[in-house]
């Protein structure tokens, strides 16, 4: 395998458990438009609050007619509320460690505001040379944009990178943007997929 020189994460599903704090969040937004919350049991909507960003979740649950002030109220609600109901995957600090001191870091994720402060509050920071957010680029993921954007702050060649991520949004802008990808206890087809983060260890130092 070509040697990695860096490793791009996804943040929702692989790096945290995090679906009730996104189900939280966009709930707490349908409260305030008086509109039913969405259910766990709730596949195809619970999935689009966990992988996309909030414009085409606030589409998809409040339509466009009432988008643009869903945002504008979205971005009024103090994240931090809902960082409680995240957890890290097992063994995330120590191998984000590990690979931290081999290859540089970024995180490319559909979240906007809330990611430098759910880094900061799980002290991960010190991580990851680059963090990229769906604030930082025109179009999010499943377009290529935000990792494209990684490569350039990390100073890697996209073909050099390993993109980490969990959902069919991250294996599409992955393959736009020229970039190996590995698929994170994946509930999709995927060439190369890992359960662990400690596989994932494995997969980037010693590739195997």
């Amino acid at each position: 395998m070509k040697r990695i020189k860096g490793v791009v994460f996804d943040c929702d599903g692989v790096m945290f458990e995090s679906r009730r704090a996104n189900l939280a969040y966009y709930n707490a937004i349908l409260e305030y438009f008086g509109e039913d919350p969405v259910a766990e049991t709730d596949r195809e909507r619970a999935v689009l609050c966990h992988t996309a960003a909030s414009p085409e979740v606030l589409l998809a649950l409040l339509g466009e007619e009432r988008r643009a002030a869903a945002l504008d109220y979205a971005a009024k609600i103090d994240y931090r509320q809902f960082i409680p109901y995240m957890t890290p995957e097992p063994d995330l600090y120590e191998v984000l460690s590990e690979l931290s001191a081999n290859v540089p870091l970024a995180v490319a994720t559909n979240r906007g505001f809330s990611m430098p402060e759910i880094l900061r509050h799980f002290e991960l920071s010190r991580f990851f040379k680059a963090v990229v957010t769906s604030r930082d680029v025109e179009r999010p993921k499943p377009h290529p944009d935000m990792l494209l954007l990684a490569t350039h702050r990390l100073g890697v060649e996209a073909g050099d990178l390993l993109f980490v991520g969990d959902s069919v949004y991250d294996r599409a802008a992955a393959e736009s943007a020229g970039m190996p990808f590995v698929a994170y206890k994946p509930t999709f087809d995927a060439e190369a997929h890992i359960e662990s983060h400690r596989r994932l260890l494995d997969y980037v130092l010693n590739g195997s």
